[in-house]
């Protein structure tokens, strides 16, 4: 079992990957965490690549995630006659509600509404910004405009309105019902697509619940009401994704790095995940080898502090699933031998008002002047890795949880590595000795090496971490 790798990465699951094979080499390769995009497929696609999923990565001894990336609202156009229409510069072109096939002239909408959303002056964006409508003006069920920048358009692409606005719900009938199906397949993740506020974070969350689930919740920041509003839609998730496709759509593509790097930052100061997604292996779908331009991208989101970096078209569909896995992995290696460790900086700037906060600080505190080997956090929660894990001390973290949906919500969290400890002791002696003997058999570390325990005490108790032990492996004792 590899624990080098600090940055966890995100594979989405499609045609390319349905076989067992693809699927354990992938696995093999580095992916921690599968993405299952409701987008696509049926509910019944996703139960079987799961259960095919936890298959192999059983037999590998890994602990691979499950994310499940709601659709949401995604604005769409309707269907043309032949399937697609060339739209030049300068010609006029419709909107209409009305329409059932689409033509040279004209073409259907899946979400009507987006009449009252916009009038003259608007720009519309068209598959992704390939294709530039202005509004010239609006009429009953029809949008006027005129192509600015025009190309080939096909079925069923999106459309984004320039600097947002679009009043789609986050949450849409499809996106409650695959809520469900998220609970039933024991999803670790939720990503929701398309959040405006808080609110709409804390309205999935009731619906998570109330299916059952205690999946983590992401946000995946892709509209640009989304940017002021970071912030209480923080609070309100466990973590964001930069989604940077739509989102650099909406706010213009010479934006998004800069709003990268302040997410990233914001989130870990907020104690919350990142996943940088979108296009970061895009060449990768076709060709063995990534472009010079995506291995600085995939690199620099590494130094930003991302937690992780996903894969979407390139393992869900493309021609070399492994070999990109196996990329992305060498590159978040060596970015991180260039990452800064700024512990002390760090300290200076934070207030602790809780104990099992303050006992994560000083864990990594310590283990970063002691220079020790690894940092074990014995947690039921997985709070106390979390919390570590928002600092680059430059010492691995050791999730020890007796409790198998613990390990799994950690295989997300940059520089932590989850072991799967069964509580057989009830006294802290005999537990750490036994996380020691965990430790050994995992490679984590070997006999004269330092380790940082951090542990709750009464034993078992979820947010209870009120003790740190310095132990050397292979001597009875430590340090309380």
């Amino acid at each position: 079992m590899s624990m080098q790798r600090s940055t966890k990465i995100v594979a989405t699951l499609g045609p390319a990957t349905s076989e067992a094979g693809v699927l354990t080499r992938m696995i093999a390769a580095g992916v921690d965490v599968v993405r299952l995009n409701f987008s696509h497929g049926t509910a019944a696609d996703h139960r079987q690549r799961v259960e095919l999923m936890r298959n192999c990565s059983r037999r590998l001894g890994r602990t691979v995630g499950v994310m499940v990336d709601l659709q949401g609202p995604k604005i769409r156009i309707g269907k043309f006659r032949n399937g697609r229409i060339a739209l030049r510069a300068g010609q006029s072109f419709i909107l209409d509600t009305r329409c059932k096939q689409g033509s040279e002239e004209r073409v259907g909408l899946d979400y009507p509404e987006l009449i009252d959303d916009v009038k003259a002056g608007d720009v519309l964006l068209l598959d992704d910004g390939r294709l530039v409508l202005d509004v010239e003006r609006v009429e009953a069920s029809e949008i006027h405009t005129r192509v600015r920048q025009g190309g080939d358009l096909s079925n069923n692409k999106g459309i984004n309105r320039q600097g947002g606005g679009l009043s789609a719900p986050a949450l849409t009938p499809k996106d409650m019902d695959d809520i469900k199906v998220a609970a039933e397949i024991n999803a670790d993740y939720v990503a929701v697509s398309f959040p405006k506020s808080g609110g709409d974070m804390r309205m999935a969350r009731e619906l998570l619940k109330a299916a059952g689930s205690d999946a983590l919740l992401i946000a995946k920041i892709e509209r640009a009401e989304a940017i002021p509003a970071l912030e209480d839609i923080m609070h309100a998730a466990d973590g964001i994704m930069v989604a940077r496709g739509d989102l650099a759509v909406e706010v213009g593509d010479a934006a998004v790095p800069a709003l990268q790097k302040r997410m990233i930052r914001l989130a870990r100061e907020h104690n919350k995940l990142t996943i940088t997604a979108t296009q970061m292996m895009e060449s990768m779908i076709n060709n063995p080898v990534p472009t010079r331009a995506e291995v600085s991208d995939v690199a620099n989101a590494v130094l930003d502090g991302t937690d992780a970096v996903m894969l979407s078209a390139e393992t869900a569909s493309g021609r070399y699933p492994v070999e990109t896995v196996e990329a992305m992995a060498r590159i978040c290696l060596e970015a991180e031998k260039s990452a800064e460790v700024t512990l002390d900086r760090h300290f200076l700037d934070r207030v602790f008002t809780r104990i099992d906060q303050s006992i994560a600080m000083a864990a990594l505190f310590t283990a970063h002047h002691l220079k020790v080997k690894a940092i074990a956090a014995l947690t039921q929660s997985g709070s106390t890795a979390l919390w570590m894990s928002r600092l680059n001390s430059g010492v691995p973290i050791y999730a020890l949880t007796p409790e198998i949906r613990t390990r799994f919500k950690v295989s997300l969290f940059r520089d932590v590595y989850p072991l799967l400890m069964p509580q057989t002791h009830t006294d802290r002696d005999s537990l750490l000795r036994a996380a020691e003997q965990t430790l050994i058999e995992a490679g984590a570390v070997e006999p004269g090496d330092l380790i940082v325990f951090t542990i709750g005490e009464p034993i078992g108790t979820p947010g209870g971490t009120n003790t740190m032990k310095i132990v050397r492996v292979g001597e009875h004792g430590g340090n309380a």
